[in-house]
């Protein structure tokens, strides 16, 4: 159980990692949000089976952040707003 465990919180901080990376803000608070969410409303499952299938689901959910990440970074845009630095 222990080894299930590692294994969640590796992929949750590598989805956390993964989605930080958008250049956009938008997208990048929205990937951030969800991953938050998402381990949040599931931490409290215990059956293995449920746990190996939520795994699976966020590792295929990761490849998917990761090509996002990369076409999104070919279309850069302005900051916005909410996300330029004061003088």
């Amino acid at each position: 159980m222990a080894s299930l465990r590692n294994e969640v919180l590796r992929l949750y901080k590598s989805l956390l990692r993964e989605g930080s990376k958008f250049s956009n803000y938008n997208f990048r608070m929205y990937a951030l949000r969800k991953v938050r969410d998402e381990f949040k409303e599931h931490k409290l499952e215990t059956d293995p089976k449920k746990i190996e299938a939520f795994l699976t689901f966020g590792k295929e959910n990761l490849d998917v952040v990761k090509r996002q990440v990369m076409v999104a970074n070919l279309y850069r845009t302005d900051n916005l707003v909410i996300e330029r630095k004061t003088v």
